[in-house]
């Protein structure tokens, strides 16, 4: 193999995103955070978490995803589409197809329909000096990307 051909390999890996074995371990995690979740631990290296139940964009399956999350006001919750590297997470994908299918979990408080409203501008420069401040990782993840973070604000239906 010449040395030009590796790299468009690489580039050609990092396209398609994760491997299978990847993603099996990915899904083995989600499901134990769900579980944990669901009997009310609810903290992830000092984060709080929810359940985020979507549709897939293509296979019309449900989907859980255990996700981060942040109050905004008393019954909106703020979410970062930061996972997956340089490329959109499924979750928020899926979310964003089918708007209207999705639900949160949190503990406690049973599922809640909500819908996504993903923040520009202004709002969501606002939104994200809050989250940073709050969790200053995050802000490091994001210089990491060649991607803007997603913030997501979910409202009750």
């Amino acid at each position: 193999m010449s040395g030009d051909q590796q790299p468009a390999s690489r580039e050609k890996r990092k396209r398609r995103g994760p491997g299978a074995m990847s993603r099996w371990i990915q899904q083995r995690a989600n499901a134990r955070t769900n579980r944990r979740i669901r009997r009310g631990k609810s903290k992830f290296m000092g984060m709080d978490l929810l359940i985020l139940n979507t549709v897939g964009r293509r296979s019309g399956q449900p989907r859980e995803t255990p996700v981060t999350w942040f109050a905004d006001g008393e019954d909106s919750w703020l979410i970062i589409a930061s996972g997956g590297g340089d490329r959109n997470p499924d979750w928020y994908l899926n979310l964003m197809a089918h708007p209207d299918k999705a639900t949160i979990e949190l503990p406690g408080r049973g599922t809640v329909p909500v819908t996504p409203h993903r923040l520009d501008g202004a709002d969501r420069e606002r939104a994200w000096q809050r989250l940073v401040a709050a969790q200053p990782r995050f802000e490091k993840y994001q210089r990491k990307s060649e991607r803007e973070y997603p913030l997501i604000r979910l409202t009750p239906r």
